[in-house]
């Protein structure tokens, strides 16, 4: 299971925001992201908020979508109350664990609360993380009928032997077949990737880069694995059963994706994801990038309306606890200051292609422009235009940059 929830304020009960968090609401986008917090089996390497089924100590997967269609509903009142506009979802983001474990109705029935409570934008993105071997393609149809236009396969790799390391247990062979059948569904497919796992040589991590352009996909996220303290991953590398993989090596395998994925035709727009095109970028996550408004459902999900911070309590038991109770599931809060905002809006949007003003940085900011150019770490061009963007260098080391411009 994850790591602790982080520190701020308590929330309170009614969920309201403060006043702050309506400024400005109309400038910025709305998303909805529903974590679905049930895997199969819990990988070595994972970190995030999931729980297997003798984990859940008497919470049940059958009654969660009533659950998250609870506070879907609570969410339009509270940023009601709380005077923030009405505005629909331009975004809906289905994440896990793995979402695609509940029923293909479960996934619209929670959409459908979406649409209820907030409304959908006319050309609303709609996207559901999925692992390879949970869906087939009546599955897939079903999320197309019900809404749903974009469907992210983990394939994280096709090398059984990092796939084992990783302790995924999807059959990489699954994955032409999803593809094929989400395609026939009408829905944009993206694959997801991780390197730098243990034993993973720059050999391996080619072959699962021509696996993926192999499938023509309409968007690829390539993700370098961090071993986070408290994994079956962590404590396996600290007693010598796998080895660990060195920076170096996975800034070689960073640059490999750039150079096979840019030859294929795909651009990056996130220093982690790659698009055919603008219109096949995920809108939904570069809402978090651009600092857009989300509401976050479900047991550890986070929230961002207007500079609050919230986050609710992890395990899905004590989430259908404060659910069964009327109250917000939220377990605390943090309300940013001006200067935390800022330094967040330069550390988020530095990270995408789009850029970040250099008319927009301090003084002390703009001033670290010619060095950023000098060290190759911002395109000269687009420096000099006035955009600040990073190269595949800038990239490797975009919190140097960001320390740069920033503390400068």
């Amino acid at each position: 299971m994850a790591g602790a929830l982080p520190v701020g304020e308590p929330a309170p009960e009614d969920g309201l925001l403060p006043d702050s968090a309506a400024a400005g609401a109309t400038a910025r986008a709305f998303g909805v992201y529903v974590h679905v917090p049930f895997c199969r089996v819990r990988c070595g390497y994972c970190d995030f908020n999931t729980y297997t089924a003798d984990e859940l100590r008497g919470a049940r997967r059958t009654d969660y979508a009533g659950q998250a269609i609870e506070e879907l509903e609570a969410s339009a009142r509270v940023l009601d109350a709380s005077g923030v506009p009405a505005r629909p979802a331009a975004t809906v983001f289905f994440g896990g664990g793995t979402p695609t474990m509940l029923p293909a109705d479960d996934l619209v029935a929670m959409l459908d609360a979406v649409r209820r409570a907030h409304g959908l934008a006319p050309d609303a993105e709609i996207t559901t993380e999925a692992n390879p071997d949970s869906v087939d393609a009546a599955y897939l149809e079903r999320l197309r009928e019900g809404g749903f236009t974009r469907v992210s396969f983990g394939m994280q790799s096709v090398v059984p032997h990092v796939l084992a390391t990783l302790e995924r247990t999807h059959d990489p062979a699954n994955v032409p077949r999803v593809v094929r059948w989400a395609r026939e569904a009408g829905l944009d497919v993206s694959l997801d990737l991780i390197y730098g796992t243990p034993g993973e040589s720059l050999g391996d991590w080619e072959r699962s880069l021509d696996a993926v352009i192999a499938e023509s996909p309409d968007h690829v996220s390539a993700y370098a694995l961090i071993v986070e303290a408290g994994t079956k991953l962590a404590r396996q590398i600290r007693r010598g059963e796998v080895g660990e993989v060195s920076d170096d090596t996975q800034a070689d395998m960073y640059e490999l994706a750039e150079e096979r994925l840019s030859a294929a035709g795909y651009a990056w727009y996130e220093v982690s994801n790659w698009a055919t095109d603008a219109a096949h970028r995920s809108r939904h996550n570069l809402g978090y990038w651009r600092g857009d408004d989300w509401w976050g459902v479900g047991p550890g999900a986070h929230s961002h309306v207007g500079g609050v911070r919230w986050w609710n309590v992890k395990h899905p038991a004590a989430y259908a606890e404060r659910i069964s109770r009327r109250v917000s599931p939220a377990a605390g809060r943090e309300v940013l200051d001006d200067n935390a905002r800022e330094t967040e809006r330069v550390l988020l949007r530095s990270r995408i292609a789009e850029g970040i003003r250099v008319d927009s940085l301090a003084a002390a900011g703009r001033e670290e422009v010619a060095g950023l150019i000098a060290d190759e770490l911002v395109d000269a061009r687009a420096a000099l235009a006035g955009e600040l963007v990073l190269t595949v260098r800038g990239r490797l080391l975009a919190d140097a940059v960001v320390r740069r411009i920033t503390d400068a």
